[in-house]
């Protein structure tokens, strides 16, 4: 006699989590487990943060996955720790060494060094990516190059370091440990930071320890653990309240929310870049953008 088949479990509702991503886990992995917590295929995450890195990961769970590609997280906060000293084939501490500084040399490197250092990667500055990026060259990643063995160098391109302010300095015999507060634009690799800064002092860097803080509007006080989401696997925000926090608002008449329901263009609303469309329910429609004097939906969120 075959066994009853178990009732299936129900899609859980759209929105976003807000992960604390474990040190060890790859963005990868992390999606992996979110799918089997909250019981769905359709798990995205925007932007990745290293295997090394902790902190504030941003995950899209069922029709929430389309506000992934349009999310503006161009703003990022970390708290590093930075290793003068030693240089490394990752430009962090998971690399083989490549060269390690003098103890005299080290010795040498005073407060205003490391001051001046910063300051020269603070502002808009260009950066050439580590060779073990995510940088695509060809359509590969850099760092796929770099495992089979290819030599890799990248071009400079623009980042902003808004800030880039030091709160320790721990001095040994050798190395030189520095825990500061990066605030970045997208793009920019604090482990080239960490880099760049011992290249200029002469006693070579590396990123010793990473943990992102925020990611445009979404914040630690919001992250959960993988252990938390297990005990509790609730969304941190519904696909309403995700729009509401991450994009202008523009609130509809009951007519002009029909005509929205109805695939038709309405009036733009002078509201610069993408916007999300909410009914007199308060329930999101679309994400819409202005063109040409008329809102035009960019992404449909009413379920299919």
């Amino acid at each position: 006699m075959s066994r009853p088949k178990e009732p299936r479990r129900p899609a859980p509702p759209p929105g976003l989590l807000i992960v604390d991503k474990p040190a060890g886990m790859t963005s990868h992995d992390v999606v992996a487990r979110a799918r089997r917590i909250m019981g769905t295929r359709k798990v995205g995450h925007a932007g990745t943060l290293d295997p090394m890195a902790t902190g504030v990961l941003v995950l899209g769970i069922e029709r929430a996955t389309k506000l992934l590609g349009h999310l503006a997280l161009d703003r990022k906060t970390y708290l590093a720790t930075l290793a003068l000293g030693r240089s490394t084939t990752t430009d962090d501490a998971e690399g083989e060494a490549l060269a390690d500084a003098d103890p005299a040399t080290l010795a040498k490197i005073t407060d205003a060094d490391i001051a001046a250092g910063i300051a020269k990667l603070t502002g808009e500055i260009q950066q050439v990516p580590s060779a073990v990026s995510a940088v695509k060259i060809d359509g590969k990643r850099a760092y796929a190059r770099v495992r089979a063995g290819e030599e890799v160098v990248l071009p400079p391109r623009p980042v902003t370091v808004y800030r880039f302010d030091l709160l320790a300095t721990r001095r040994e015999e050798d190395r030189i440990e520095l825990d500061a507060v990066v605030e970045c634009s997208s793009g920019t690799y604090v482990r080239a930071l960490a880099r760049d800064l011992g290249a200029d002092l002469g006693t070579g860097g590396h990123l010793q320890a990473l943990r992102r803080t925020t990611v445009g509007p979404f914040t630690l006080a919001r992250a959960r653990t993988l252990d938390q989401l297990e005990d509790k696997p609730e969304l941190s925000l519904d696909l309403d309240a995700a729009v509401a926090a991450a994009f202008p608002r523009r609130d509809l008449d009951a007519a002009t929310a029909r005509a929205v329901r109805h695939g038709q263009r309405i009036p733009a609303a002078g509201i610069e870049g993408t916007y999300g469309l909410f009914a007199p329910d308060g329930r999101v429609l679309a994400l819409a953008a202005d063109e040409h004097g008329v809102a035009r939906s960019v992404v449909v969120l009413l379920p299919a």
